[in-house]
């Protein structure tokens, strides 16, 4: 039994960490490699292609499990709020610039594919919904963490954003797209997939890290407070089975690249390059812990 959870252990996480790695790797070898061209292809197609197939063309997903993990997902992201401001202002940090990499992390790259392997199509379906909300915060929340003003500008230009509402609406009317867009959106979701892992590690070769003290510190805080927070959850709503472990995983995820790319657009350089830092080191130390975080969620709430 023991044996066959650490099979299941590297088939989950061995195909995750290549594809970054051969994303580094490639982004080391072509440091003039235009990543934002992957970047704009997933944001404006794969993504909302992945969340449609995920939300929409589900068998295994209804909107009230939508609407309960999109719940969850606001109190862990408020619990992280609570912890990242308190750290910030005791590392002298500014508590509102640079919280984004403690409050959202990398559901998206990381989460959706390892729920994927870990619980196939039930586990994607529930890893799509955190995703989707994660999303959601990334161009309300994160905009105005990084600007510190509020606009709904940039939720309105987002093609994922209108994906997420006409899926909501399918689930809760009960509608199931036909089967040919459900096998282009499937095609679609795993090229993203594809992209979006290689994406993640061409983005690592071009981030270093700074201020290295404080902010492992805050990549430490990121990865420890998201397990603990999501048991927490898990025992006060009392999850069983799949529902309990992606949650786990999805909360332990380290701080998304996303929260860089709009630092970089709507803050000052020292709070994008104190972000990148900390982008660098909590995915960097998450190859040491996203195997822990899957072997616990594999063999308690399988």
């Amino acid at each position: 039994m023991q044996l066959s959870i650490f099979f299941k252990l590297f088939e989950v996480i061995f195909p995750v960490f290549l594809i970054i790695g051969i994303g580094y790797w490639f982004g080391s070898k072509n440091p003039n490699f235009k990543n934002e061209v992957i970047t704009e292809f997933a944001g404006k197609i794969g993504v909302p292609a992945l969340l449609f197939y995920s939300l929409a063309a589900s068998t295994t997903l209804d909107f009230l499990t939508f609407i309960k993990f999109g719940l969850f997902t606001f109190i862990f992201v408020g619990c992280f709020a609570i912890i990242g401001i308190a750290l910030l202002k005791v590392l002298n940090r500014d508590p509102i610039a640079e919280l984004s990499p403690l409050i959202l992390p990398n559901t998206g790259n990381l989460g959706l594919p390892i729920c994927l392997f870990a619980y196939g199509d039930k586990g994607f379906s529930i890893a799509g919904s955190i995703a989707a909300i994660i999303m959601l915060l990334h161009f309300t929340l994160g905009i105005l963490i990084a600007s510190k003003k509020f606009s709904l500008k940039p939720l309105t230009k987002s093609i994922p954003m209108y994906t997420l509402l006409i899926s909501g609406f399918m689930l809760y009317s009960e509608i199931k797209p036909p089967v040919f867009l459900i096998n282009a959106t499937m095609l679609l979701s795993y090229s993203t997939i594809f992209l979006i892992l290689a994406s993640l590690g061409i983005a690592l070769s071009n981030l270093h890290a700074k201020n290295f003290k404080s902010n492992l510190i805050i990549s430490v805080v990121r990865l420890v407070s998201g397990p603990f927070i999501a048991l927490l959850i898990i025992y006060n709503f009392s999850l069983k089975g799949f529902e309990a472990g992606v949650l786990l995983i999805c909360a332990s995820m380290p701080s998304a690249v996303l929260n860089f790319l709009l630092a970089k657009m709507y803050s000052k350089k020292i709070h994008s390059d104190n972000i990148a830092s900390v982008i660098m080191i909590s995915t960097t130390l998450s190859f040491v812990t996203i195997p822990l975080v899957v072997y616990f969620a594999l063999k308690y709430f399988n």
